[in-house]
């Protein structure tokens, strides 16, 4: 299933390599590729295009109604100015309003219904920071901007394997701290609700891992199963929510066990993050489950090693255009599922 209303993707930091795999991604479009236009300035991704040797038009529109009709024929652009020239690899805060600009048009397109869903390139919040930015990342500026009163989640998604780190960017020694039967409790929720509704899952079976080896092996290696996890898992299965765990991690990734839930809470990061990057470490999107609207990312960063030289690699970002149509699709054909 596919949207029928376009997407719209951010430049991301102008100096990244956002510009040319949204070039790549237009080049290598089929039948079922999504229409999307990019919110960006059309002379630097005229100027990438000729760096890179792409043959791609870029076509400049005034509205997203526009396209549908002038995707098949080049790469629409609802145009953002930039203040300073770009040099791939080397960030500019001059910049940075520019591309807080783009976030904003997106979140305002998608808030009153004109697109399906945005797709956000990798930006550089140390770059944004310099120009006065004041969330700690991409995530929190868009539950801000949504006015959420409790806090979204990250989904990391690959077509084999979803999982949900309740705690994020933290150092292990502080993510265990972090760790919260409440947290657990609240990813469980949103995840279970975007499941539902964004995925299509109608009864989805969510696997809650264990934070130490063997989960604890009943309290010898550890409590937190027992006093955190453990607690968790039984409030989610007393609302309702088919929740399973905790479960040891080490077991939890394997093809057979994949066949028996449809996402994974981890306790951290890196327990979400390596299976995932191992099993499809190209085309792994990053989804923002609880906001109002349809947020998904390419799961990389700016890569300003090789920005400007054409060798990056576009899959993550086709994965996402195609993942936010879909989930686009269903929340229009479901918007009223909790």
């Amino acid at each position: 299933m596919t949207a029928t209303r376009p997407l719209v993707v951010t430049m991301g930091d102008p100096a990244g390599i956002g510009g040319e795999i949204a070039l790549m991604a237009w080049t290598r479009r089929d039948g079922a590729t999504p229409p999307f236009a990019m919110l960006d300035d059309p002379a630097r991704l005229e100027a990438i295009a000729r760096r890179i040797g792409l043959a791609v038009p870029v076509a400049p529109i005034t509205e997203v109604s526009d396209v549908a009709r002038v995707f098949p024929r080049g790469l629409p652009v609802l145009p953002v100015s930039l203040a300073a020239a770009v040099e791939p690899g080397r960030p500019d805060p001059r910049n940075a309003p520019a591309v807080i600009e783009a976030i904003d048009r997106a979140i305002d397109l998608a808030r009153t219904g004109k697109i399906a869903a945005m797709v956000t390139n990798p930006i550089n919040k140390a770059v944004l920071y310099a120009a006065g930015f004041r969330h700690p990342g991409h995530t929190e500026y868009l539950a801000d901007r949504a006015g959420l009163r409790t806090a979204p989640v990250m989904m990391l998604a690959s077509p084999a394997l979803r999982v949900v780190p309740v705690t994020i960017h933290l150092a292990l020694r502080e993510a265990v701290g972090a760790l919260t039967t409440a947290s657990i409790i609240h990813c469980g929720r949103v995840t279970a609700a975007a499941l539902m509704r964004d995925f299509a899952i109608p009864l989805p079976v969510i696997a809650v891992a264990g934070l130490n080896p063997h989960a604890g092996e009943d309290g010898h290696l550890g409590r937190e199963e027992i006093e955190i996890v453990a607690p968790a898992v039984a409030q989610l299965r007393a609302e309702g929510i088919a929740a399973h765990g905790p479960a040891p991690a080490d077991t939890l990734f394997h093809a057979r066990a994949r066949a028996g839930y449809d996402a994974v809470l981890c306790m951290y990061h890196d327990q979400a993050l390596i299976p995932l990057k191992t099993i499809d470490f190209d085309s792994g999107v990053n989804v923002t489950l609880g906001l109002p609207f349809v947020r998904t990312s390419p799961d990389h960063g700016t890569a300003y090693d090789i920005a400007g030289t054409g060798r990056a690699n576009p899959a993550s970002l086709i994965a996402a255009i195609a993942l936010a149509s879909t989930l686009g699709a269903h929340r229009l054909a479901a918007p009223a599922l909790a």
